[in-house]
């Protein structure tokens, strides 16, 4: 599934540039950490299997979808997010465990009857997507 997303060209030129804007204070972020310290090929290395677990997490099917879901709606419930998704219980249910253990999502029980879990997002979840997304449309060549 590779559609192109459609925006305004005025939208794009102000997406692009608070891109470039953000990725110019990334690079001088960058550049003045590794001029204060000295990093080892082997503290790069850790530092780059840390992120790559962290994208590992978003490109698994199905999780950056349910981060978007949540961002858009605030909070979900599990039937809710099935729906939306297609997807099965069994897989819903483990995406959500995992998406909970790394604290992208927050599940909360209120009381009932009936009892219903509602899904959130977590401050790390929320800005995790905030994230991801310019980043996903950008390496996806919508930008230049």
């Amino acid at each position: 599934m590779n559609r192109k997303i459609v925006l305004s060209d005025e939208l794009r030129n102000f997406v692009e540039s608070r891109l470039k804007v953000n990725l110019e204070g990334i690079e001088e972020t960058l550049r003045q950490i590794f001029q204060m310290q000295e990093l080892s090929i082997e503290d790069l290395k850790e530092t780059m299997q840390s992120l790559e677990e962290s994208f590992n997490l978003l490109s698994q099917k199905w999780n950056l979808q349910i981060l978007y879901i949540l961002f858009l709606r605030n909070a979900a419930n599990f039937g809710e997010l099935k729906r939306i998704l297609g997807v099965n219980s069994r897989t819903l249910s483990d995406k959500l465990k995992i998406l909970t253990q790394t604290k992208c999502v927050q599940r909360t029980m209120e009381e009932g009857p009936p009892l219903k879990v509602k899904y959130s997002l977590t401050k790390h979840g929320y800005n995790t997507i905030l994230l991801a997304l310019p980043f996903l449309y950008y390496a996806s060549g919508h930008l230049t």
